[in-house]
């Protein structure tokens, strides 16, 4: 880690938290992501090894701990004191990017939609018997295909097909799905556009877009942004 040489708290704090991957470890972790693989699904692009680097780092500097797991396979991270201090600065930087930056294509990857909605469902609200959603995006990403599994509350993504039947069908353009999970487009509109479909029980149609707890950042307004051309 390079420092900024600085008594300034802002540069010894940025020295940490300003680190590659760090605040999406630090967010995963508040998330509940107690396991190395947990932490690592919810961040696609990131690297086992410096995965491994960086919680190894993140303990040394008192901002996650962990300890064995009961079944001796793996270990179980969770933050210090220190850590949940420091998410306060990961929910202020949300904030401002939820205000002041637009969705580009780039961030368009609906893996990491579903994955975030998976995190925040609203557990009272689902079904009481296991259901499988099967979710086909289209985007410029190329179509993707995921299963949500449901059951007990508890909920699992897959890859790949699970092995069981599905029991609702969710097509959807990937903006679309994104930009419904992180508020700024509201159900109504994208079904009545046609950019998210659902096929399936009539029960479960209603219902799907009940569980969804949206993103924690949903309720930010976007800024105003200036008509293109104009002067700032």
């Amino acid at each position: 880690m390079r420092s900024y040489g600085q008594y300034c708290p802002i540069a010894r704090g940025a020295e940490i938290f300003a680190e590659r991957w760090t605040p999406v470890i630090i967010r995963n972790l508040h998330l509940g992501c107690g396991s190395f693989g947990e932490i690592l699904e919810g961040a696609p692009g990131l690297s086992r090894t410096l995965l491994s680097q960086r919680l190894k780092q993140l303990e040394r500097l008192g901002i996650v701990a962990s300890a064995p797991k009961s079944d001796g396979r793996g270990r179980h991270y969770e933050l210090t004191p220190a850590g949940r201090d420091l998410f306060k600065v990961c929910g202020a930087l949300g904030e401002w990017g939820a205000r002041w930056l637009e969705i580009a294509p780039e961030h368009l990857d609906p893996f990491v939609a579903l994955w975030s909605m998976c995190n925040a469902l609203r557990r009272d609200r689902l079904p009481d018997r296991r259901v499988v959603v099967r979710f086909d995006f289209t985007g410029p990403r190329g179509p993707e295909r995921y299963w949500l599994l449901i059951e007990h509350a508890e909920t699992e993504i897959c890859r790949t097909y699970p092995g069981v039947d599905e029991d609702l069908y969710v097509t959807a353009e990937a903006e679309a799905f994104v930009k419904w999970h992180a508020g700024r487009l509201p159900w109504a509109e994208a079904t009545r556009d046609g950019l998210i479909r659902l096929h399936g029980p009539s029960g479960l149609v209603r219902a799907f877009p009940t569980w969804n707890a949206k993103s924690a950042f949903a309720h930010v307004r976007p800024a105003p942004r200036p008509p293109a051309g104009a002067a700032a």
